[in-house]
Protein backbone atom coordinates (compact mmCIF):
# COMPACT_ATOMS: atom_id res chain seq x y z
CA UNK A 1 0.00 0.00 0.00
CA UNK A 2 1.13 3.22 -1.36
CA UNK A 3 0.37 6.77 0.38
CA UNK A 4 0.86 10.18 -1.11
CA UNK A 5 -0.03 12.95 0.85
CA UNK A 6 -0.81 16.05 -1.42
CA UNK A 7 0.71 19.70 -0.46
CA UNK A 8 -1.99 22.09 -1.14
CA UNK A 9 -2.64 25.64 -0.47
CA UNK A 10 -4.96 26.77 2.19
CA UNK A 11 -8.83 26.02 1.27
CA UNK A 12 -11.12 28.80 2.10
CA UNK A 13 -14.62 28.64 2.95
CA UNK A 14 -17.58 27.75 1.18
CA UNK A 15 -15.20 27.15 -2.22
CA UNK A 16 -15.82 23.98 -4.63
CA UNK A 17 -13.97 20.50 -3.17
CA UNK A 18 -14.30 19.20 -6.43
CA UNK A 19 -12.53 21.60 -8.14
CA UNK A 20 -10.02 22.08 -5.00
CA UNK A 21 -9.64 18.16 -5.69
CA UNK A 22 -9.69 17.95 -9.28
CA UNK A 23 -6.63 21.01 -9.34
CA UNK A 24 -4.28 19.05 -7.43
CA UNK A 25 -5.01 15.74 -8.45
CA UNK A 26 -6.22 15.93 -11.99
CA UNK A 27 -5.27 12.17 -12.93
CA UNK A 28 -5.68 8.98 -10.40
CA UNK A 29 -5.37 5.45 -10.88
CA UNK A 30 -8.34 2.80 -10.60
CA UNK A 31 -8.79 1.02 -7.31
CA UNK A 32 -7.10 4.58 -5.45
CA UNK A 33 -8.74 6.06 -2.56
CA UNK A 34 -8.77 9.40 -2.16
CA UNK A 35 -8.59 10.84 1.53
CA UNK A 36 -9.57 14.31 2.63
CA UNK A 37 -9.64 16.15 5.77
CA UNK A 38 -13.18 16.28 6.97
CA UNK A 39 -11.63 20.24 7.92
CA UNK A 40 -11.96 20.99 3.98
CA UNK A 41 -15.06 18.80 3.61
CA UNK A 42 -16.47 21.07 6.03
CA UNK A 43 -15.06 24.45 5.04
CA UNK A 44 -16.83 23.52 1.65
CA UNK A 45 -20.24 23.52 3.39
CA UNK A 46 -19.90 26.48 5.43
CA UNK A 47 -19.35 25.46 8.56
CA UNK A 48 -17.74 27.66 10.12
CA UNK A 49 -18.45 30.30 12.62
CA UNK A 50 -17.57 33.01 13.96
CA UNK A 51 -17.37 34.82 17.49
CA UNK A 52 -19.82 31.93 18.70
CA UNK A 53 -20.52 30.65 22.24
CA UNK A 54 -18.41 27.68 21.95
CA UNK A 55 -19.74 25.37 25.14
CA UNK A 56 -23.06 26.40 23.63
CA UNK A 57 -22.53 24.73 20.11
CA UNK A 58 -21.16 21.95 21.33
CA UNK A 59 -23.88 20.94 23.35
CA UNK A 60 -26.22 21.35 20.00
CA UNK A 61 -23.83 19.24 17.76
CA UNK A 62 -23.42 16.62 20.48
CA UNK A 63 -25.96 14.26 20.89
CA UNK A 64 -24.70 12.98 24.07
CA UNK A 65 -22.06 14.96 26.59
CA UNK A 66 -20.20 15.31 29.83
CA UNK A 67 -18.08 18.00 31.00
CA UNK A 68 -14.51 17.06 31.89
CA UNK A 69 -11.52 18.75 33.39
CA UNK A 70 -10.46 19.54 29.75
CA UNK A 71 -13.09 19.47 27.50
CA UNK A 72 -16.56 18.01 26.48
CA UNK A 73 -16.11 13.96 26.16
CA UNK A 74 -19.25 14.17 23.58
CA UNK A 75 -20.76 11.46 21.70
CA UNK A 76 -21.48 12.55 18.11
CA UNK A 77 -22.39 10.30 14.93
CA UNK A 78 -21.76 7.25 16.21
CA UNK A 79 -18.13 8.66 17.13
CA UNK A 80 -16.56 9.45 20.60
CA UNK A 81 -15.17 12.54 20.43
CA UNK A 82 -13.79 15.88 22.78
CA UNK A 83 -16.20 18.76 21.88
CA UNK A 84 -18.33 17.27 19.49
CA UNK A 85 -15.24 17.86 16.77
CA UNK A 86 -15.41 21.26 16.71
CA UNK A 87 -11.68 22.12 15.90
CA UNK A 88 -10.23 26.02 16.60
CA UNK A 89 -6.79 24.94 14.76
CA UNK A 90 -6.00 25.77 11.09
CA UNK A 91 -9.12 28.46 10.55
CA UNK A 92 -8.59 32.02 10.98
CA UNK A 93 -8.41 33.84 14.66
CA UNK A 94 -12.00 33.85 16.36
CA UNK A 95 -13.37 31.01 14.09
CA UNK A 96 -14.65 27.81 14.73
CA UNK A 97 -15.21 24.65 12.19
CA UNK A 98 -17.62 22.28 12.95
CA UNK A 99 -17.70 18.74 11.23
CA UNK A 100 -19.15 18.19 8.22
CA UNK A 101 -23.06 17.52 7.62
CA UNK A 102 -24.39 14.18 5.99
CA UNK A 103 -20.75 12.37 6.27
CA UNK A 104 -22.07 9.44 4.40
CA UNK A 105 -23.88 11.06 1.98
CA UNK A 106 -21.33 13.50 0.96
CA UNK A 107 -18.80 10.67 0.30
CA UNK A 108 -21.04 9.12 -1.76
CA UNK A 109 -21.87 12.09 -3.73
CA UNK A 110 -18.43 13.17 -3.91
CA UNK A 111 -16.81 9.72 -5.32
CA UNK A 112 -19.98 10.05 -7.59
CA UNK A 113 -18.85 13.14 -9.68
CA UNK A 114 -15.40 12.19 -9.31
CA UNK A 115 -16.05 8.59 -10.93
CA UNK A 116 -17.49 10.83 -14.10
CA UNK A 117 -14.28 13.16 -14.22
CA UNK A 118 -11.76 10.56 -14.00
CA UNK A 119 -13.59 7.83 -16.33
CA UNK A 120 -12.67 4.90 -13.83
CA UNK A 121 -14.57 2.15 -12.49
CA UNK A 122 -13.50 1.54 -8.74
CA UNK A 123 -12.49 4.46 -6.53
CA UNK A 124 -13.13 4.99 -2.78
CA UNK A 125 -13.36 8.44 -0.33
CA UNK A 126 -12.14 8.37 2.83
CA UNK A 127 -13.26 11.66 5.10
CA UNK A 128 -10.89 11.57 8.11
CA UNK A 129 -10.49 13.14 11.13
CA UNK A 130 -8.14 12.91 14.39
CA UNK A 131 -9.31 11.42 17.98
CA UNK A 132 -7.91 10.38 20.68
CA UNK A 133 -8.24 6.53 22.69
CA UNK A 134 -8.50 5.98 26.31
CA UNK A 135 -5.36 6.19 28.46
CA UNK A 136 -2.99 6.74 25.30
CA UNK A 137 -1.29 9.66 24.35
CA UNK A 138 -1.48 12.00 21.19
CA UNK A 139 -4.07 11.34 18.83
CA UNK A 140 -4.54 8.81 15.67
CA UNK A 141 -6.85 9.63 12.22
CA UNK A 142 -10.60 7.93 11.87
CA UNK A 143 -12.65 7.50 9.54
CA UNK A 144 -15.49 9.50 9.97
CA UNK A 145 -17.13 8.78 6.22
CA UNK A 146 -16.25 6.77 3.03
CA UNK A 147 -17.80 5.51 0.07
CA UNK A 148 -16.52 3.51 -2.68
CA UNK A 149 -15.11 0.38 -0.58
CA UNK A 150 -16.12 -1.90 2.15
CA UNK A 151 -15.29 -0.41 5.95
CA UNK A 152 -14.84 -3.74 7.61
CA UNK A 153 -13.02 -7.32 7.00
CA UNK A 154 -14.82 -10.23 8.67
CA UNK A 155 -12.74 -13.33 10.16
CA UNK A 156 -15.31 -14.80 11.59
CA UNK A 157 -15.52 -18.66 10.53
CA UNK A 158 -11.95 -19.07 9.17
CA UNK A 159 -8.82 -20.33 10.37
CA UNK A 160 -5.86 -18.83 11.82
CA UNK A 161 -2.13 -20.11 11.57
CA UNK A 162 -2.85 -23.23 13.99
CA UNK A 163 -6.41 -24.55 12.51
CA UNK A 164 -8.41 -22.46 15.05
CA UNK A 165 -12.21 -21.07 13.86
CA UNK A 166 -11.97 -17.16 14.62
CA UNK A 167 -15.10 -16.65 16.45
CA UNK A 168 -15.40 -12.64 16.97
CA UNK A 169 -12.29 -10.82 15.05
CA UNK A 170 -12.95 -8.19 12.58
CA UNK A 171 -10.97 -5.86 10.81
CA UNK A 172 -11.71 -2.09 11.26
CA UNK A 173 -10.44 -1.49 7.42
CA UNK A 174 -11.75 2.30 7.07
CA UNK A 175 -10.16 3.64 10.43
CA UNK A 176 -7.10 1.69 9.46
CA UNK A 177 -6.56 3.84 6.43
CA UNK A 178 -7.72 6.55 8.20
CA UNK A 179 -4.63 6.70 10.87
CA UNK A 180 -2.01 5.74 8.58
CA UNK A 181 -3.33 8.44 5.80
CA UNK A 182 -3.53 11.35 8.76
CA UNK A 183 0.10 10.27 10.11
CA UNK A 184 1.58 11.12 6.53
CA UNK A 185 -1.11 14.18 6.49
CA UNK A 186 -0.02 15.77 9.59
CA UNK A 187 -1.54 17.54 12.19
CA UNK A 188 -0.11 20.99 11.97
CA UNK A 189 1.06 23.22 9.34
CA UNK A 190 2.33 20.75 6.75
CA UNK A 191 -0.89 21.72 4.40
CA UNK A 192 -1.64 18.14 3.29
CA UNK A 193 -5.31 18.07 3.42
CA UNK A 194 -5.40 15.40 1.02
CA UNK A 195 -3.93 12.12 0.01
CA UNK A 196 -4.08 9.43 -2.53
CA UNK A 197 -3.62 5.78 -0.94
CA UNK A 198 -3.03 3.39 -4.18
CA UNK A 199 -1.67 -0.71 -4.37
CA UNK A 200 -4.39 -1.67 -1.62
CA UNK A 201 -6.06 -4.53 -0.52
CA UNK A 202 -9.61 -3.68 -0.02
CA UNK A 203 -13.01 -4.63 -1.10
CA UNK A 204 -14.06 -2.01 -3.74
CA UNK A 205 -18.12 -1.51 -4.16
CA UNK A 206 -20.82 0.51 -5.35
CA UNK A 207 -22.86 0.46 -2.11
CA UNK A 208 -21.86 1.03 1.39
CA UNK A 209 -23.37 0.31 4.94
CA UNK A 210 -22.78 3.91 7.15
CA UNK A 211 -23.87 1.30 9.83
CA UNK A 212 -20.98 -1.34 9.50
CA UNK A 213 -18.61 0.13 11.57
CA UNK A 214 -20.98 0.88 14.82
CA UNK A 215 -21.64 -0.68 17.55
CA UNK A 216 -24.64 -1.17 20.15
CA UNK A 217 -24.06 1.08 23.13
CA UNK A 218 -25.55 -1.26 25.04
CA UNK A 219 -22.85 -4.09 24.13
CA UNK A 220 -19.68 -1.60 23.70
CA UNK A 221 -16.77 -2.73 25.53
CA UNK A 222 -16.16 0.03 27.26
CA UNK A 223 -19.88 0.62 28.26
CA UNK A 224 -19.40 0.81 32.11
CA UNK A 225 -17.12 3.85 31.02
CA UNK A 226 -20.10 6.03 30.02
CA UNK A 227 -22.85 5.45 32.42
CA UNK A 228 -23.10 8.79 33.09
CA UNK A 229 -23.78 9.95 29.49
CA UNK A 230 -27.35 8.50 29.93
CA UNK A 231 -28.36 11.49 32.41
CA UNK A 232 -26.74 13.78 29.53
CA UNK A 233 -28.49 12.25 26.61
CA UNK A 234 -30.76 14.84 24.59
CA UNK A 235 -33.98 14.54 24.86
Amino acid sequence: MLIRPIKTRIFKANKSLDKFILRYLPKVPDRSIIVITSKIVALSQGRVLHLADKIKVIKQESDQYIKTKWCYLTLKDGHWCANAGIDESNVESGGIILWPKDLFKTAEKLRARLLKKYKIKNLGILITDSRIFPLRAGVTGVALAYAGFSGLRDYIGTNDLFGRKLKMTKTNVADSLASAAVLAMGEGAESLPLALITDTVVKFRVKVDPRELAIDPKIDLYRPLFARLDSRRKR
